[in-house]
């Protein structure tokens, strides 16, 4: 009896046994691997090394552009303002203008398709937006709808003027599309400029004709009035390109700023100016606005 009573108490503890020993394994295992978890450096916020193979196939990065002209004032040579004429007929064209690195100004047509689409991206890729006025020329051109001619009467003009500007959204200025006949003209332009007054848009004379009458009018009414200094694309290859702007800087350094024309529809010019931007910086020149221009002389307590 006493046989049976120690065979039965062994086989009563086995499973006591058992539990302990699983017990004691899973404490080691966890020992270990928390051992091993601190032994181990975080590797989220290494930078990631790609291999030669995969460097090589990833496309070339674009090269970066400075975004902001020199520090030091004191290398600042002139301001050099860059507008875009022609924009309306087709968003397209005006696209890689949009993408430049630096502020440019947009003259929108009235009138045209794509003109209110025009201005909004313009002035939403932080661009100044102005009205490309279109004027009767010499020759009998056709500048394009929503055009001031000789024929007109002064409320017409006024109407016509203040509609174009409605069109396109954000307009803080105007200039002259075409136009040799009307900037010519002292009563058309005197009433032209009273709405930009009234409108508080400054307008830039494109100088289509040598005897334009825009600068007399303009100071006798004491409306801020700008002309074009240099035409960018009359010739529209990187060279020519390249050298109008060169006589811009020029002009820039002898008066402190340069307005310089061009065309959204010139194949090479947004390539041209971005090549050329990184350079022009680096000699001294900052990219501006009339507008810019325009209150920093008020800041100044003088105008143009």
């Amino acid at each position: 009896m006493a046989k049976k009573r120690k065979t039965g108490s062994t086989a009563d503890g086995a499973p006591l046994i058992i539990a302990f020993v699983l017990t004691l394994a899973a404490m080691v295992t966890a020992a270990i691997a928390l051992s091993h978890r601190s032994s181990v450096q975080p590797v989220a916020l290494a930078p990631a090394v790609s291999s030669p193979a995969s460097q090589s196939s990833a496309p070339p990065e674009k090269p970066s552009l400075p975004l902001a002209p020199p520090a030091n004032p004191a290398r600042i040579k002139g301001k050099l303002i860059f507008v875009l004429d022609d924009a309306g007929h087709n968003v397209t064209q005006l696209q890689p203008f949009l993408e430049l690195p630096f502020p440019i100004t947009v003259a929108v047509l009235p009138g045209l398709p794509w003109s209110s689409a025009s201005a909004k991206m313009a002035h939403a890729a932080g661009k100044e937006v102005i009205l490309h006025q279109p004027m009767e020329a010499i020759g009998g051109l056709d500048p394009g709808p929503g055009a001031i001619t000789l024929s007109m009467e002064e409320a017409q003009i006024r109407r016509l003027v203040r509609d174009n500007l409605y069109s396109v959204p954000g307009a803080v200025g105007m200039n002259n599309h075409m136009g040799s006949l009307v900037t010519a003209d002292e009563r058309i332009m005197a009433v032209v400029l009273d709405e930009a007054r009234r409108a508080g848009v400054y307008f830039i004379d494109s100088l289509t004709v040598g005897d334009s009458v825009v600068h007399s009018v303009a100071s006798r009414m004491n409306v801020p009035a700008w002309e074009r200094s240099v035409f960018l694309d009359n010739v529209p290859d990187r060279s020519s390109i390249a050298h109008f702007i060169t006589e811009g800087t020029k002009l820039a350094e002898k008066r402190g700023y340069a307005v310089m024309i061009g065309h959204v529809w010139s194949a090479q010019l947004a390539q041209t100016l971005a090549e050329l931007y990184p350079q022009l910086v680096e000699q001294g020149f900052s990219m501006s606005t009339i507008s810019q221009i325009m209150m920093e002389r008020d800041d100044e307590g003088f105008g143009d």
